[in-house]
């Protein structure tokens, strides 16, 4: 059984675990709850057909969403443009 959480709440864990570089033990740690949790509250709140494709990409080898999958040497997110950015604008070179 899922813990019961506001709307603002299952919004937020929606919307981290739609994002691939978010994992699992992220939204554990924020949230107290487990990977079949958040694959319960899914299939819960989303349509069949976007929950199959949520699925298909988290089974598929390109999401991220366990950090055992993740480079060891990766400990954040950066853009490889970040330095070249500038006041919101891509700098030119």
């Amino acid at each position: 059984m899922v813990k019961e959480f506001n709307v603002i709440q299952a919004d937020r864990i929606i919307e981290m675990a739609w994002e691939d570089r978010t994992p699992f033990e992220a939204i554990a740690f924020q949230f107290g709850i487990s990977e079949s949790g958040v694959i319960e509250l899914m299939r819960r709140e989303l349509k069949p057909s976007s929950f199959r494709l949520w699925r298909k990409r988290v089974n598929s080898g390109v999401s991220q969403k366990h950090l055992m999958k993740r480079n060891p040497e990766i400990d954040r997110f950066k853009c490889k443009r970040q330095r070249t950015i500038s006041h919101n604008k891509i700098s030119k070179r």
